[in-house]
């Protein structure tokens, strides 16, 4: 079985170019063991798994994203959306779909968010 480790950083940066360091993920303040938690745990284990593709775990991911309302994450997720293969019209219209299950309010910031991102 490949490492959890590797598998996770390859698809991290296939996901996320330039986003963590090549060398070492610990920075050495307070909770630097975070990232690699999630490195292992949602890009090793989840991300690097077969049974849905890229492009269809990033639709699932915005929309949890959105009904959860973590903003910060969505940020880096309608990037990883766009990697993925997502258009901007798919990206709007999990929003649109979001704001009738999750709530109104729940998409209106998600809504502003990929605006900024995808505005790059």
């Amino acid at each position: 079985m490949t490492d959890v480790r590797e598998t996770g950083l390859q698809v991290f940066r296939e996901l996320l170019p330039g986003a963590v360091p090549d060398d070492n993920l610990r920075d050495g303040k307070f909770g630097d063991e975070l990232l690699e938690i999630g490195i292992d745990n949602v890009f090793g284990r989840l991300w690097g798994r077969e049974g849905l593709s890229r492009r269809d775990r990033s639709l699932v991911t915005l929309g949890i994203l959105i009904a959860l309302r973590a903003t910060d994450e969505l940020k880096f997720h309608v990037q990883i959306a766009r990697t993925n293969g997502l258009t901007e019209d798919e990206i709007a219209e999990v929003i649109y779909h979001a704001s009738c299950y999750a709530g109104f309010p729940a998409a209106n910031t998600p809504h502003r968010i990929a605006r900024e991102v995808l505005d790059k």
